[in-house]
């Protein structure tokens, strides 16, 4: 068993202060060895301009018994009182000081009293005694065991939220983007797979042979059917714009038309204008000019095709 003294300067007037008080820093049911404690004094009712001096327990301190912070003062109330004789109201102050000591050996410890030379006055706060242990070790059942891991918790579905939220998220952005690139390469290979204009054309002015179409009913439907297919035609073979083009401006763009006789071209006029009348003007067409209609726009279609094959053909004869 240790036991500590401190011993003390002889005082000039001893009036005794009361108790000194003793806190754990680390609360718990006893005092361990290396528990930190606060050892001090409470003053009450204490004047703001009282001196104060405090004594010197750093050579106290040892191997046993440390004094790990020295003297700290902390005003823990203020009080406004009248003083006699005075018309302002004076102050005072609860004042609490202490040092933190920690013990690092088993035993009592007998802490020494606290001297507070207040004014002209020594206050002495009464020392304490504390019993300090240490962990009680069964050495017949005691057995070493590894250091245990970090302990992991399990994780709750508000945890898991943002991450199903961000999964969710980015497997939409990517069905996105590779249906996106499906679209453009469907899109790409069907531009590559295109049949030629000329292809196009013929197979749409197939639908309106015979004469069935040759009603005043469906003359409109009829000419409306051949003049967008040739529209169609001349816009990828001659590159005009013909479906946005009035008759008079399209027949206009293609009079320097190389490979369009012009005999071809005045026939075709004849079809549009007629057609353009029937859409129009309500005019019923005669069985010639529905005769003729057809087979001027499949004649234009295939000649016009035909140079283009020739160029092609001649072309290629001179590489």
């Amino acid at each position: 068993m240790k036991v500590l003294t401190f011993i003390l300067a002889a005082l000039l007037e001893i009036i005794p202060g009361g108790l000194a008080y003793l806190k754990q820093l680390q609360p718990r049911d006893s005092i361990l060895i290396a528990d930190q404690l606060e050892y001090g004094f409470q003053l009450d009712s204490l004047a703001a301009d009282t001196p104060l001096a405090l004594p010197d327990f750093t050579q106290a301190s040892g191997d046993t018994l440390t004094i790990v912070r020295g003297w700290q003062l902390d005003t823990t109330a203020r009080l406004h009182v009248r003083q006699p004789g005075r018309k302002n109201r004076g102050e005072l102050y609860s004042v609490r000081g202490s040092i933190v000591i920690a013990p690092f050996e088993e035993g009592t410890y007998f802490l020494p009293p606290i001297p507070v030379l207040c004014g002209r006055d020594t206050l002495v706060f009464e020392g304490m005694e504390i019993e300090v242990k240490t962990m009680p070790v069964d050495t017949a059942t005691f057995q070493i065991h590894d250091i245990k891991g970090q302990m992991r918790y399990p994780l709750t579905f508000k945890e898991l939220i943002p991450w199903i939220c961000g999964v969710l998220v980015f497997a939409t952005l990517l069905m996105l983007g590779i249906r996106a690139l499906r679209r453009r390469k469907q899109e790409a290979t069907a531009a590559e797979h295109r049949d030629p204009a000329y292809i196009v054309a013929l197979r749409e002015l197939d639908k309106w042979r015979g004469d069935t179409f040759w009603a005043p009913e469906k003359q409109k439907a009829f000419y409306s059917g051949i003049t967008n297919a040739l529209k169609t035609y001349m816009e990828d073979r001659f590159g005009v714009d013909a479906p946005e083009m009035t008759t008079a401006e399209l027949f206009a763009a293609l009079q320097d038309a190389k490979d369009l006789p012009a005999d071809l071209r005045e026939e075709l006029r004849e079809v549009f204008e007629c057609a353009d009348f029937v859409k129009f003007a309500k005019h019923v067409a005669s069985q010639e000019e529905n005769a003729r209609a057809l087979p001027t726009a499949v004649r234009f279609v295939t000649s016009t095709y035909q140079t283009v094959l020739e160029e092609e053909q001649k072309t290629g004869d001179e590489l």
